[in-house]
């Protein structure tokens, strides 16, 4: 039996199930609870650096804001919350779409 010892989809479970397979889950604390949704979150971002097209890589992107709505709700918060938030800083500091990148800053 393989050993996963990772935080699943909350239907993982039943899935399994529906296939004949026996598996052991637990229910995490709050603390452990945080600890593997960041580790998630780094998984799903290493499987967006490796996706090969745009459909993989938006496959990738939706698990990682999974990811993301369980932790702003872990933080007292909500991803519409956190979506203020970046606006708010895009509009004092701007955003990604121009693509600047820099390359030094001199004194």
């Amino acid at each position: 039996m393989p050993t996963y010892n990772k935080l699943v989809r909350d239907k993982i479970p039943q899935i399994i199930e529906s296939k004949g397979k026996e598996f052991s889950t637990k229910i995490l604390n709050d603390e452990d609870y945080i600890k593997y949704l960041k580790e998630k979150a780094n998984e799903e971002l290493d499987e967006y650096y490796a996706a090969e097209t745009d459909g993989e890589a938006v496959e990738e992107l939706a698990d990682l804001m999974e990811v993301i709505r369980a932790l702003a709700k872990q933080h007292g918060s909500t991803i519409e919350e956190i979506e203020a938030v970046r606006r708010c800083k895009a509009e004092k500091r701007g955003g990604f779409q121009e693509k600047v990148f820099l390359i030094e800053v001199k004194d």
